[in-house]
């Protein structure tokens, strides 16, 4: 299928796109913040930045992105343009996340990933229950 959009609007396009503050992390804040949980966001001394930080529990949340971080969902499809850009990128993400979740380990964290998709369901239930055991 051929882009609707000129390469610089694509670009454009991309280029608008938010790392923080997006809708699915502005979910899970939002019943975190209800639920009385207490964080720290985008805690910069931390490995990879992490969305959510508990810093007295020792423990983080990524929100993650299924096309940046190549969920395996039907959210994510390798884009048919420059193939070969989006592929180091996305591969990139993919190689630089494990570097980190392996860092954080290393210096006493546990860290827990939800992805786009999970706070898209109808259901939620099921997103609250797992981040309520991670918590735990």
């Amino acid at each position: 299928m051929v882009d609707v959009h000129s390469p610089e609007r694509r670009s454009y396009n991309m280029s608008c796109i938010k790392g923080k503050d997006t809708k699915p992390e502005t979910v899970v804040r939002k019943w975190l913040w209800q639920s009385g949980y207490r964080y720290r966001l985008h805690y910069r001394d931390l490995p990879g930045k992490p969305d959510i930080v508990f810093p007295s529990r020792k423990k983080v949340i990524f929100i993650n992105g299924c096309f940046w971080h190549k969920h395996e969902c039907n959210y994510f499809r390798w884009p048919k343009s420059n193939p070969e850009f989006w592929k180091r990128k996305i591969e990139g993400n993919v190689i630089r996340d494990s570097e980190n979740y392996l860092k954080l380990i290393n210096n006493g964290w546990e860290y827990l990933i939800i992805w786009e998709c999970e706070t898209k369901e109808k259901n939620l239930q099921q997103l609250w229950e797992k981040i309520q055991s991670f918590l735990g």
